[in-house]
């Protein structure tokens, strides 16, 4: 076990004995489902009795080269051969459509909205129905919202409070067995260990949910070489090359926290031991502990200037928003420039490195690129977004514990107010 490991433990084991008053609210996040892949795992399992809320919006007007139209839940214009062999006939092509197990259950229809009432223990799977060749350009922003089974029979409103200590331990206790069997091999497979994830609440941790509203402006010259100098990704401690950098925020660094603290995100702990004693002691005084550690990566030669991380209070210690910021070695029209690296932690997995725990990332890490700007924009704090694509874009790659991610390879660039 790594030294970094012991204090997660110690948080999960101490915190899933404790019981507590807490709100029982819906939860919503944001899935990014993309033409790259046949169906895009939510990481969301459901309970008999729970109520699922789906809707779904285009995230980009892009179109291919080719001339493909950009993708829309509804359905797009296909030719007799691309609609040969859909998952689901019945269905317009290229529309969004689900599934309510992990596999083999039939597809079904999903369009732009849709309500369903889980009848069974289900897993959540999102994509387009197409099969082959794409038949659009860009990817779909869904946003997922479950009522809980109690919540949903006793018919409650947001904000009703009730007694979920047993369920806060059983939640916790879960996440403390799912690290046990990554770590020793205690009986679970990897593939289990990776489905401890939660959905954030409506009250900050939700992923973003509507579409960015981005700029057409080019990028001034200076600015566009200024990033372009940048390194494409962080590396590790041992040189391993890792997360993509994958957005830029222009501001002060004054201005740049009191952005992202508006946009309610989170100053991660840096020791852990400190964080441990946090957890506990928020957690005991039926406080939100929200500033789990992250691990140290460099960009430039030195760790992240800052650690930002959003998430619901129980999920924490397994599926968590979040991104390091650095510093740039250049300014722009007197401003200051900050590069960062999102992901989103979805759940815990076996470092390819060394055999230890880690967080394992959803490999669509464009999702949280376009969160991070989503976040900024809901608090009326950015000014102007817009994408960059640089030369050399990363587009396919692992992270510096072994994992794959993929990407458009584009830049978001965020102008403070």
């Amino acid at each position: 076990m790594t030294r970094r490991s012991i204090p997660l433990l110690l948080t999960l084991l101490c915190l899933s004995r404790l019981g507590a008053q807490v709100t029982l609210s819906a939860q919503t996040f944001t899935v990014q489902v993309s033409t790259a892949q046949a169906w895009t795992d939510s990481g969301l399992d459901l309970q008999s009795g729970d109520v699922l809320d789906l809707s779904a919006a285009a995230s980009s007007d892009q179109r291919a080269a080719s001339g493909a139209p950009a993708c829309d839940p509804k359905g797009v214009t296909a030719t007799a051969s691309q609609t040969a062999d859909l998952p689901l006939p019945s269905a317009p092509a290229g529309a969004l459509i689900a599934r309510l197990h992990a596999h083999g259950a039939a597809p079904v229809l999903v369009g732009v909205s849709r309500e369903f009432h889980v009848t069974e223990p289900s897993h959540l799977t999102l994509g387009m129905n197409s099969s082959g060749t794409p038949l659009c350009q860009g990817t779909l922003a869904v946003t997922v919202r479950v009522i809980p089974a109690a919540r949903a029979a006793a018919g409650a409103t947001d904000g009703q409070s009730t007694d979920r200590g047993q369920q806060l331990k059983s939640q916790l206790s879960t996440a403390a067995q799912v690290f046990m069997s990554g770590q020793f091999g205690m009986g679970k497979s990897e593939a289990n260990a990776s489905n401890a994830t939660s959905a954030g609440t409506d009250s900050g941790a939700a992923a973003a949910t509507t579409p960015l509203k981005l700029s057409d402006a080019p990028l001034d010259a200076q600015l566009r070489k200024g990033i372009d100098s940048l390194p494409r990704r962080v590396n590790d401690q041992f040189n391993n090359q890792g997360d993509m950098v994958n957005f830029v925020i222009v501001g002060s660094q004054k201005d740049v926290q009191a952005a992202l603290a508006a946009a309610t995100w989170h100053v991660a702990d840096t020791d852990n031991t400190k964080a441990v004693l946090n957890a506990l002691e928020q957690t005991y005084e039926s406080k939100d502990y929200l500033a789990m550690p992250m691990s140290t990566l460099f960009l430039f030669g030195r760790k992240q200037d800052f650690g930002y991380e959003m998430a619901e209070p129980i999920a924490m210690v397994a599926s968590r928003h979040h991104f390091r910021i650095w510093k740039a070695p250049f300014t722009w029209r007197g401003s200051e420039v900050w590069c960062g690296a999102g992901t989103h932690d979805i759940g815990f997995a076996k470092d390819k490195r060394n055999r230890s725990v880690t967080h394992k990332i959803d490999p669509a890490v464009d999702g949280e690129r376009d969160n991070i700007g989503s976040s900024l924009q809901k608090a009326n704090l950015a000014k102007t977004l817009t994408y960059y694509l640089p030369p050399d874009p990363v587009q396919d790659a692992r992270n510096a514990t072994g994992d794959g991610y993929h990407s458009d390879g584009r830049l978001l660039v965020v102008f403070l107010q």
